[in-house]
């Protein structure tokens, strides 16, 4: 689970930021909930969480249940929210994020 990787606080305190309709900054989330301190590795292991189809890249379907993969009664990531976080990770325009 998610939880062997963050912390099961800094989880809730992150979506807490976030539980309003277009709350959601992804760098505030990552900061909040560890992931920004974590090692290469770590963050390869909650991307492969996050993949459902474990095709190796999200996509915004995939990215629109991001907080759902943190927790399982978080709200959906809103169409501009599921944008931005793509736009922030998506480093070659394909609209796809890859593990790297």
């Amino acid at each position: 689970s998610i939880t062997d990787v963050l912390s099961a606080d800094d989880i809730a305190a992150a979506l807490q930021e976030c539980q309003d309709p277009d709350t959601f900054e992804p760098q505030k989330f990552f900061q909040t909930s560890g992931l920004s301190k974590m090692s290469a590795s770590q963050v390869k292991d909650v991307f492969r969480f996050i993949d459902n189809d474990q095709s190796g890249y999200l996509d915004e379907e995939e990215l629109k249940f991001f907080l759902q993969k943190f927790e399982s009664g978080a709200r959906e990531l809103t169409e501009s929210e599921t944008k931005s976080l793509m736009a922030a990770a998506d480093n070659d325009g394909d609209g796809k994020i890859g593990a790297d």
